[in-house]
């Protein structure tokens, strides 16, 4: 007797990687929408350390009913060297966090962080053209951000990572995006910006800290956080008490799952159809 509906031996097979892996949302949320869909397909959680990912992702890429992956962090750059093609956002942010399986047998990969984050906002109402923002970490989550908050045409962009490389490739990409946006390369604050992000890691999990050192943030400032678990960082706790509008990483995710649906469905329909 079945015990179960929604997986069997035919049911195709997704998985999110990471290192650590017990923070992310996305196999319950994927999961949801491909059933919601009628796509007889799961998405489940996958822990490979980081010093095996290299290693362990040809491999990976063989199993045959596998059809995609979704990857967080740190792999959202490393996952570059395994894709044969890659979208525009990837292109664009140098990195990327969903790689399907093409017809003939190749990987594409794209980046749907920032589109989230740009929904996420929008679905809120709360306008990024014209505004000044203060953007913090720019690794996998945090570069595809910023692309895609810099084509909404904000009127100044400020930035910070603890790689300067990354600060000058961003600074490089935000003016051929939206050359009217001032940029510029500082250390973290909140006065004078109406929007701060922040995308490094700081504060997930069982992480209390602050990305930013600040003990009050200014009411008109709207925070968000790229964090997924806890839903309410010590960033977002801090915000709230200021009396500041939040958005969350929960928020970015429900943002972006649609779009990675279509895309992994987009690339199976072409794989029966071939």
């Amino acid at each position: 007797m079945s015990q179960v509906s929604f997986i069997d031996g035919k049911t195709r097979v997704y998985a999110i990687v990471g290192d650590p892996i017990e923070q992310v949302r996305s196999p319950e949320m994927v999961t949801w929408e491909l059933q919601r869909r009628g796509v007889d397909a799961v998405l489940f959680p996958l822990h490979l350390g980081s010093d095996d990912f290299e290693g362990a992702m040809p491999s990976l890429m063989k199993i045959r009913n596998l059809d995609g992956l979704i990857f967080t962090i740190p792999f959202k750059a490393r996952a570059m060297a395994f894709a044969q093609r890659l979208g525009e956002q990837a292109r664009r942010v140098g990195g990327f966090n969903a790689m399907a399986r093409r017809p003939d047998g190749t990987w594409i990969g794209e980046m749907f962080d920032g589109l989230g984050c740009v929904e996420a906002f929008k679905r809120r109402g709360y306008p990024i053209g014209g505004r000044r923002l203060m953007l913090i970490g720019l690794g996998g989550a945090g570069a595809a951000i910023c692309v895609a908050m810099a084509s909404e045409k904000p009127s100044h962009m400020g930035i910070f990572d603890l790689d300067p490389a990354r600060c000058e490739r961003m600074k490089a990409a935000i003016a051929e995006i939206s050359p009217d946006t001032a940029v510029e390369v500082v250390m973290p604050r909140v006065e004078g910006v109406d929007i701060l992000l922040n995308a490094t890691p700081v504060g997930m999990l069982n992480d209390t800290r602050m990305p930013i050192d600040v003990g009050r943030i200014p009411p008109e400032v709207i925070v968000f956080d790229a964090i997924v678990k806890p839903e309410r960082t010590s960033l977002l706790k801090l915000a709230e008490a200021c009396g500041c509008r939040t958005v969350g990483g929960r928020e970015m995710m429900l943002g972006q799952i649609a779009r990675i649906v279509n895309f992994f469905i987009e690339q199976k329909v072409s794989s029966d159809t071939a």
